[in-house]
């Protein structure tokens, strides 16, 4: 065996180990989790005596499908008028700004606080958005809601009397998913979401641990905002970015897990990918900017650790691929120097990746009520499938964090549930998978290899591995192609339609 061969196995074995590490982690934080069950955050233990004011940001970019929805159920939220102040936040290129005008004026008309502030750039896009609002802003607390979001009426009285502890910084709300059920794309991607609102921020949150707000459905103190260095737009996720950043002023982070937010999830897997693209960059971007300073800071070794686990997270995307791509090479030095020696490894570590998912989501389905864990087992292949499915396009992400490179942030369209909205709203903003379709089926076709190979060397314990990078890639790629056709469908049967 030459020294090639050796560094191949040792880096194939080394790959698995380090994953198998994020494996395990997702065992601590559900232990985390149960083990700080005290520490669940109930309602509010103090009240104002007098209510503070309460601004409402909308930051919305060609959104002309939901915005509508957006904000009748935000001028339904009850809340003393004189007190509330409603700022859509509009930086829309299309025809969104003409429907808000219009939405905005009526509601204005009717008596509601409601503000339209239109910018004619996308300087920092969401974050110059929210930051440019905040410079008008009359409030002492800031709600936002991205444009898919319809909160409950009752969302800011829940809320609000948190921050009569003076050391709250932050309240996050957790998301719910109208369009969850609306097909098997959309019911894996609400399993993985509740996984991360049940027992990652549940985890972190009663452990004492920093975990961050998402973007949409929480309300902040606006004093927290401007202490911590205020929004700031050089990570795609800007909204961890403060959290980190203020959580390391001493701010107080709360979870209200019990006060829940409807939103939208993508219904295709083309946006699917780019929003989980973004949110992969922008948490790498978070860590390598924050985590020194975390790092030299007093902050307990616990914090510290878990922040590296949360911030470099999607670094194991990579090193999944890569491990991926050594499957055949290491597997034929195994069969010819080893006689088929250590082949059975790779079993062990594909059951404890599979073990480690089949818990933390089909247990997080147990915590909300929606019955045992043997009914949620169907679901785990497809969500398997589904990570898999990322690795490539969350590759890219983190390997452009790494190297800081900058770029646009992309918004993910929605479509408001309705299905006549939706062929409009997909014509509209919807995308082609682009690179991704190619790379996908390319990757699936080595892995169709792979698998031929396997079964020719008899590598029957290896089998189950590869074909499950086999579905991945192959579901990614043609699920963005069967999406493309779709497309093309809506748009020859409306010139169908409207032709004389």
């Amino acid at each position: 065996m030459s020294i090639v061969d050796l560094l191949l196995l040792g880096a194939y074995f080394g790959l698995m180990a380090v994953l198998s590490l994020f494996g395990l982690h997702r065992y601590a934080l559900v232990y985390l989790y149960h083990r700080h069950r005290d520490q669940t955050q109930g309602p509010p233990q103090r009240q104002f005596e007098q209510l503070p004011t309460v601004t409402v940001q909308l930051p919305v970019f060609n959104e002309r499908f939901v915005v509508a929805d957006l904000v009748n159920s935000v001028c339904a939220l009850r809340y003393p008028r004189h007190l509330l102040q409603i700022q859509v936040l509009d930086d829309s290129t299309d025809e969104t700004s003409a429907v808000l005008e219009r939405i905005v004026g009526e509601k204005r008309a009717a008596g509601e606080p409601i503000e339209y502030i239109h910018r004619s750039n996308r300087e920092g896009y969401k974050a110059g958005a929210l930051a440019a609002g905040l410079r008008q802003a009359s409030g002492e607390l800031v709600a936002i809601f991205d444009a898919d979001f319809t909160p409950e009426h009752d969302f800011l009285e829940k809320l609000v009397h948190y921050f009569a502890d003076p050391e709250v910084g932050m309240v996050q709300a957790r998301w719910t998913f109208r369009n969850r059920n609306l097909s098997l794309l959309t019911r894996v991607q609400a399993m993985l979401l509740d996984g991360h609102f049940v027992f990652e921020h549940g985890g972190r949150a009663r452990s004492g641990r920093f975990f961050n707000f998402n973007g949409t459905a929480g309300m902040l103190r606006r004093a927290m905002i401007e202490d911590a260095g205020g929004w700031q737009h050089d990570t795609l996720t800007e909204d961890t970015d403060l959290s980190y950043r203020a959580q390391l002023r001493g701010w107080k982070f709360l979870y209200a897990s019990h006060v829940e937010a409807p939103s939208e999830l993508p219904a295709d897997m083309a946006d699917f990918q780019v929003q989980q693209f973004r949110w992969a960059k922008g948490l790498l971007q978070t860590g390598l900017k924050l985590l020194p300073t975390l790092f030299r800071s007093v902050q307990p070794v616990k914090i510290k650790l878990e922040a590296a686990f949360h911030l470099l997270a999607n670094t194991a995307y990579p090193m999944m691929l890569l491990l991926a791509a050594l499957i055949l090479p290491s597997m034929l030095v195994r069969h010819e120097f080893l006689d088929g020696r250590l082949l059975w490894l790779d079993l062990p570590a594909f059951l404890l990746t599979f073990c480690s998912l089949s818990s933390f989501y089909t247990l997080s389905q147990a915590e909300l009520g929606r019955g045992g864990v043997h009914r949620h087992l169907k679901l785990v292949p497809p969500l398997v499938l589904a990570g898999i499915s990322l690795s490539i396009s969350n590759s890219r992400a983190v390997l452009d964090a790494m190297r800081g490179s900058r770029s646009a942030f992309e918004r993910t369209a929605k479509y408001s549930g309705d299905r006549s909205a939706a062929t409009l709203a997909r014509r509209a903003y919807g995308r082609r998978g682009g690179w991704r379709v190619i790379a996908n089926l390319a990757a699936a076709s080595y892995f169709a290899v792979c698998l031929g190979v396997a079964v020719d060397i008899e590598h029957w314990l290896g089998l189950p591995v590869i074909a499950l990078f086999l579905a991945g890639f192959s579901y990614a790629g043609f699920s963005m192609v069967s999406d493309a056709r779709t497309d093309d469908q809506a748009v020859l049967r409306t010139a169908d339609d409207s032709a004389p």
